[in-house]
């Protein structure tokens, strides 16, 4: 099998194309994917560089990558809801670190994957599901966002945050977030009411009202600030969430871990077939510009999704 793989931990010239990757298994459960597009997340950067050998185990050669779009290629006798030829797309987290997107095929686990949005090309199906399923699960599960309520969603031109705007608003809310100047009409373009530049003070110094419910995607101190903006919690539960700051529990808050979820992929591309959700791409590489891609990802200031596209 060809993809892009690494026998060590490392910065990304561990990265390299290989020809000779063992074909991988298919389990009863197992669903495999034919891979036309890999989304590259910060996750990829950190597993690659041994950030979270710890949390995984882990098993040379690596194939990085959780996030793909295909076409069904064989199926486990267990899998009734995929079939040979279907179009798929996914958060492909196996309980162990080896089997990624970034290859001619990945065995997904069918609990990791839905039907692919119709109106979404590979690319940007690819760049969906982490992020996506992020944002989801942060504003529909743990916040309950609702018709009028007014939500702060922390680093809004990012990965996860132009999700989470979108979401929202279709949601019903209404958006507050925060970015860059130069990222300010982008946002609106996505819906988002109120738009301020982190750059300019905290934010609870430029808010006029509070916010009903916060979604923290950076952390920190910008985190703790963002806090004291919220609305005092009432009988609706968890009204804060960070998806990188575990600290936020001692706020009376929540710490989101993203999980595959085959349902809320499926929300997701609802929502994109439904003209509610559309998925900007930064840049696509091509199989042998992965290193390239992580570079761009690692750097941090990424407006939308970075995908490495294989086949057509």
């Amino acid at each position: 099998m060809r993809g892009m793989a690494y026998d060590r931990f490392g910065d990304d010239d561990v990265l390299q194309v290989r020809d000779d990757l063992p074909d991988p298994p298919v389990g009863p459960d197992t669903v495999l994917v034919r891979v036309h597009a890999a989304g590259v997340n910060p996750v990829d950067v950190k597993i690659r560089e041994g950030a979270l050998a710890g949390a995984y185990p882990h098993h040379f050669p690596i194939v990085p990558g959780w996030e793909v779009a295909g076409v069904v290629e064989a199926a486990g006798p267990a899998v009734v809801d995929f079939a040979p030829g279907d179009e798929v797309f996914g958060y492909v987290r196996r309980d162990d670190v080896q089997w990624g997107t970034t290859a001619e095929f990945v065995p997904a686990p069918q609990r990791c994957l839905a039907h692919k949005p119709e109106s979404l090309s590979f690319a940007e199906a690819g760049a969906l599901p982490l992020a996506g399923l992020t944002a989801y699960q942060a504003l529909a599960e743990y916040l309950d966002v609702a018709e009028g309520d007014r939500v702060l969603i922390t680093r809004g031109s990012g990965g996860v945050g132009t999700f989470a705007v979108q979401i929202a608003v279709a949601l019903g809310a209404h958006v507050v977030t925060t970015a860059s100047p130069r990222n300010h009409d982008f946002l609106r373009s996505l819906g988002a009411a109120e738009i301020y530049d982190y750059s300019a003070g905290p934010i609870s110094g430029q808010l006029a009202d509070p916010v009903d419910a916060l979604l923290d995607l950076v952390g920190g101190e910008t985190m703790t600030d963002a806090i004291s903006t919220v609305r005092p919690p009432g009988s609706r539960g968890v009204r804060m969430v960070s998806v990188v700051d575990p600290t936020m529990r001692d706020h009376d808050g929540a710490y989101l871990f993203v999980r595959p979820d085959g349902h809320d992929l499926g929300e997701l591309a609802r929502m994109a077939d439904a003209g509610q959700l559309r998925v900007p791409i930064a840049k696509a590489f091509p199989l042998e510009r992965t290193a390239e891609a992580h570079r761009l990802v690692a750097d941090g200031h990424v407006r939308g999704k970075v995908v490495v596209t294989l086949g057509s």
